[in-house]
């Protein structure tokens, strides 16, 4: 007996696979084909309007896993939005400016790129950028993202650039604007600075060090029980190469303070730390009198001399 024949299924219409890879094109471009956003702000007009400006991704490359995640909880919420009775509209963009482009150009230009003008240089990027514009908008449309594809923004187009400087110079004429000296990030690779965000640091294990600041102020005007010592304050850092540019020493205003005489010296340095510091300086086996204890307040406005100069 075909036990088969004897079980009472239910029959259905659907594929018993569901051949993704063949029918969301399908479902996408029938989407297309009934401009399903454009009948959604249709249906929407009127409404409260919702708008979702993109912030907007380098037209460098073929999207990533983390600029999908991001314009796929961009569009759960324009739709939630708009399922919840708003006119929601999403704007998409990109930036078609800066660093990941440009290292991108530079490496397909090579060894050409030595004999190419500047103004070259950045036709090439335009293209560039144009390219991938159209590779991303394709790719975030086949993740089922609604949007306004067809008129979104890019920091390269002409009408961008001019209001930028618009923007800028209302900015100068109001006063905002000012010259100035400002340390950068600058790759001697690419020739051009760096943001904080491009900067990578490597792990690196180097030695901190412990500095003493001796007091120029009169230190026993406002702690009498000094008067007369040899008294310094003890600065710890990670970063020796940093001294010589040393200007200020900072205290926390509420902490307690210990004097503590050793050899002859007078170190300032937090109560809490100090049995730490005392082995840190190699003074365990030292005897120590502590000659005054305050908060660091105490200390506000005192001169000392650096250790270099």
């Amino acid at each position: 007996m075909d036990y088969k024949e004897s079980l009472n299924l239910p029959k259905t219409d659907f594929p018993m696979k569901a051949n993704l890879s063949q029918r969301e094109p399908e479902m996408l471009a029938r989407w297309d084909d009934m401009h399903i956003y454009a009948r959604i702000r249709e249906a929407s007009a009127g409404r409260n309007p919702y708008i979702l400006h993109d912030g907007p991704p380098y037209a460098n490359g073929s999207i990533h896993l983390g600029t999908a995640l991001n314009k796929i909880i961009k569009d759960i919420l324009v739709k939630a939005k708009n399922m919840a009775g708003q006119d929601s509209i999403y704007v998409p963009g990109w930036d078609c400016h800066g660093l990941p482009i440009e290292h991108q150009v530079d490496k397909e230009l090579g060894e050409k790129k030595a004999g190419m003008s500047q103004a070259d240089k950045r036709r090439f990027c335009r293209v560039y950028a144009d390219k991938y514009v159209g590779i991303q908008r394709e790719q975030f449309k086949r993740l089922g993202v609604f949007g306004e594809w067809e008129n979104p923004y890019l920091t390269m187009t002409y009408d961008y650039e001019a209001a930028t400087v618009e923007e800028f110079g209302r900015l100068y004429l109001g006063g905002s604007v000012y010259k100035g000296k400002k340390p950068v990030y600058w790759c001697a690779t690419c020739k051009t600075a760096l943001a904080e965000a491009e900067v990578e640091y490597h792990d690196h294990t180097t030695p901190s060090i412990y500095v003493k600041f001796a007091f120029v102020s009169d230190i026993a005007s406002r702690r009498p029980k000094l008067a007369g010592e040899k008294v310094s304050i003890v600065i710890w850092t990670t970063t020796p190469w940093t001294i010589p540019a040393n200007l200020a020493i900072a205290l926390h205003a509420d902490f307690l303070y210990a004097a503590v005489k050793v050899k002859g010296d007078v170190f300032i340095i937090a109560k809490d730390l100090l049995d730490y510091c005392l082995d840190a300086f190699g003074f365990r086996q030292e005897r120590y009198e502590i000659l005054d204890e305050f908060p660091g307040a105490a200390l506000e406005g005192l001169t000392c001399r650096h250790p270099l100069f």
